[in-house]
């Protein structure tokens, strides 16, 4: 570990600062969190200072679930499990369990950082699970890439995300998102998924790259490209900022909780309620690993 790449311990934990050409980032081990990504001096997400507590789990890293569990319970092999619900106002458990653990520092290189965290059991999620998370620059921008594997005796569910809040400056009222998605899912008052819908016929078709707009979204979409796919947001004849993976699901909230200075574009690797609903779910055998990627650029227009 490079000495000047780590800074003292804060209320986000450790800080790593990360450099490659034109980008730099900064890392933190709460959450094993993204604090900010900058091109040129220019920012990709909405920073979050090293000091101050995130809004609205910015740049989190969310496992063993991504989204929420719908009244914090759910079923899996034939028993019921409670988890903690952290979202009131809908009752519903979100984002997963390593949100706010202290990972630790696996190694770190001055471009390339790798946090690990051991998730034990407990009563509302019986299994044991060794996880990382790379935050690699380069040249072409930042590689995340996160990495779980069962060390139990049980298989266990599990999900994955992150949470970025990409940005081109400004609010994203002015820029244009694309989204090649074919579906989108519906929710009910509380978030909560109902069903599948085309993106057309729900009015939230941005396929073709339509300037955001006032749009109030929190939704999942599916019906992505086979391989890897690119969700772009665009400020027209200045930047464009493209979030790049290759999940079955991707989240877009129009960041209302952070001022819509950014949009939470969250890869996932299932639907929202997975450990109820099953769609997408992962279940890991003892033994066995999950690896997960997505990556972030930026560029003038």
């Amino acid at each position: 570990m490079s000495s000047d790449s780590v800074a003292s311990a804060c209320p986000n934990g450790t800080v790593v600062r990360l450099h490659a050409g034109e980008y730099e980032a900064a890392v933190a081990s709460s959450g094993a969190m993204l604090l900010s990504v900058t091109k040129a001096g220019r920012d990709l997400v909405v920073p979050v200072a090293a000091e101050r507590l995130p809004v609205a789990y910015q740049g989190k890293t969310l496992v063993p679930w991504p989204n929420r569990i719908v009244g914090g319970t759910y079923r899996f092999r034939g028993q019921t499990y409670e988890v903690p619900v952290n979202e009131h106002a809908t009752g519903a458990a979100l984002h997963g369990l390593a949100c706010w653990q202290n990972w630790r520092v696996v190694r770190s290189d001055g471009a390339a950082v790798v946090f690990g965290l051991s998730l034990l059991p407990s009563y509302g999620y019986p299994f044991a699970l060794e996880v990382t998370t790379e935050y690699q620059l380069s040249a072409d921008g930042l590689k995340v890439s996160i990495s779980a594997t069962n060390v139990g005796t049980d298989p266990a569910p599990y999900g994955v995300s992150s949470h970025p809040y990409i940005t081109c400056g400004g609010t994203i009222d002015d820029c244009a998102l694309t989204i090649p998605a074919d579906q989108v899912l519906l929710v009910d008052d509380s978030l909560g998924p109902e069903k599948r819908a085309d993106v057309s016929a729900a009015n939230m078709d941005y396929r073709n790259g339509p300037l955001v707009a006032g749009a109030h979204v929190d939704n999942a979409f599916t019906g992505l490209p086979g391989g890897t796919w690119h969700v772009t947001l665009v400020r027209p004849g200045d930047y464009a900022v493209a979030v790049e993976a290759s999940a079955p699901w991707v989240q877009f909230f129009s960041g209302d909780h952070v001022g819509r200075r950014g949009a939470a574009i969250e890869p996932m690797s299932c639907a929202p309620d997975a450990f109820n609903s099953g769609d997408g779910l992962i279940v890991l055998q003892p033994g066995e690993s999950h690896s997960f990627e997505w990556s972030l650029s930026g560029r003038a227009l």
